[in-house]
């Protein structure tokens, strides 16, 4: 950090606060000195006096921000120069303090400026992970508890037992079982999936354990089932807590005797098929309440892998990302890779994801098709997310604008939270319960706001 101020006991003041804070404090005394300190030495933070007649002073801030846009400026000035100091905003100053001030403002327009610059290094972090590209989005991760899984799928591929995989609804369990069959010995022979919970219980079992011609209404044909197809393959039940109890009895005998009977045969046909099953549901649960068998689930739960849900490994957030936006980029033909605006990262990262991949999936799809150009805007994404950026802009400019009233221009700090009100029940399809806990304030404050307004929103 580097004080330019002429007045070396108040910039001693200055250093000595600064430095009880951890900062690496220099001080000097003018715009020249301060210009041969940059060209020796490198730095974060200029606090810069803005002197009566400033014009020399915002030149410089002028010149500053243009050869070093990482410096962060923050501007000292009298209320006789306060016009200078919110030019020298205009031109990139972080903040400014008016002499005198104290030593808690001092403080907070610090903490402020380490806050900023905090954010700022994540965003350029997350960025740095954007430049990632990986072909497999779901296995693509940083945090901890997706690494431990990753580790074991070496050995559950090599098994030939039954496992178990569990998640939410769209982290990726079939992506999950399919890399299971890709990196084991069955990998030349057929993934076969099927969706117990998507079919009526003859169909499924009928497409699990095949039928012969006249076993039923409808059966023109033979059929030969899944277990039975995958000769030297997998087969993968996804939504297995769905199954009902009588088709469970049914699976359990194959997994036991590693044959099937088609519907209205009698002969048995061997079976040669691992077995890999999955479900959103708890299923301990479901055994303890006597809706899932209790042998069946000891039968597939050989080895369990349970994938955690998006909001609890957001470090992966920025490699989905990166490879949702490669593989639309890919699709469209194109040279260059979409990106994304610090607004629409930051409402990303925010976002607690209830459908996991497959809705961040979803929403990157989205927003690469309704951008103009090949930088995606807050303005592109869905409601949902766009309203988390929205609200935490709000309370950003809520926060300055009550200190630095002035930087409000002609606009009224009514005016400005009027806006975001209005932009926030918008962008949440006139909820005021939810855009009321997203701006933070009471539902309460969010109807006699909006009566002051004369604004008329339906009831959610």
């Amino acid at each position: 950090m580097l004080i330019v101020d002429p007045d070396s006991v108040i910039s001693s003041a200055y250093s000595e606060i600064a430095s009880g804070m951890g900062h690496d404090v220099s001080e000097v005394q003018d715009v020249e000195s301060a210009r041969k300190w940059i060209a020796v030495h490198p730095i974060d933070v200029m606090i810069l006096n803005i002197p009566y007649g400033g014009a020399p002073a915002i030149g410089f801030a002028k010149e500053l921000k243009s050869s070093n846009p990482e410096i962060d400026l923050i501007a000292l000035a009298s209320t006789t120069t306060v016009s200078f100091a919110v030019e020298a905003m205009r031109f990139g100053a972080l903040d400014y303090l008016l002499k005198p001030f104290g030593v808690d403002e001092f403080v907070q327009v610090l903490d402020r400026m380490v806050s900023r610059r905090i954010d700022r290094k994540e965003i350029r972090n997350i960025r740095r992970h954007l430049e990632t590209t990986c072909d497999d989005g779901c296995l693509l991760t940083r945090s901890g508890c997706m690494q431990n899984l990753v580790r074991m799928l070496p050995k559950v591929a090599n098994s030939s037992f039954p496992a178990l995989i569990l998640g939410e609804s769209g982290t990726g369990k079939e992506l999950l079982a399919k890399k299971i069959h890709e990196t084991g010995p069955r990998a030349q022979n057929q993934f076969l999936a099927v969706d117990c919970g998507a079919l009526t219980p003859t169909l499924i079992e009928s497409e699990l354990f095949g039928h012969e011609k006249g076993a039923y209404t409808g059966a023109s044909a033979s059929k030969k089932g899944l277990l039975a197809s995958a000769c030297g393959g997998t087969v993968f039940l996804d939504e297995i807590a769905e199954l009902p109890l009588e088709l469970q009895t049914r699976l359990l005998r194959v997994l036991q005797e590693k044959e099937v009977r088609p519907i209205g045969s009698t002969r048995a046909i061997p079976v040669d098929a691992r077995i890999l099953a999955a479900t959103n549901r708890d299923i301990s649960a479901m055994v303890s309440h006597g809706t899932f068998r209790k042998d069946l689930y000891y039968r597939l739960n050989v080895v369990c892998l349970k994938i955690p849900p998006l909001r609890d490994r957001k470090d992966d957030i920025p490699f989905l990302i990166a490879h949702f936006l490669e593989q639309n980029s890919r699709n469209r033909g194109q040279r260059s890779r979409f990106s994304l605006s610090d607004g629409c990262l930051r409402a990303m990262m925010l976002h607690d994801w209830p459908g996991n991949i497959r809705e961040l999936e979803n929403a990157v799809n989205r927003a690469c098709t309704l951008t103009d150009g090949s930088e995606i805007s807050l303005g592109d994404l869905p409601t949902s997310i766009k309203a988390i950026e929205l609200s935490a802009a709000f309370q950003r400019q809520k926060e300055y604008s009550s200190k630095h009233p002035e930087s409000l221009g002609d606009r009224s700090l009514a005016a400005v939270e009027r806006k975001a009100i209005i932009e926030t029940l918008e962008a949440v399809n006139g909820d005021r319960v939810k855009a009321a806990k997203l701006l933070g304030i009471g539902k309460t404050t969010l109807y006699r706001k909006l009566k002051e307004y004369g604004d008329s929103y339906p009831k959610s």
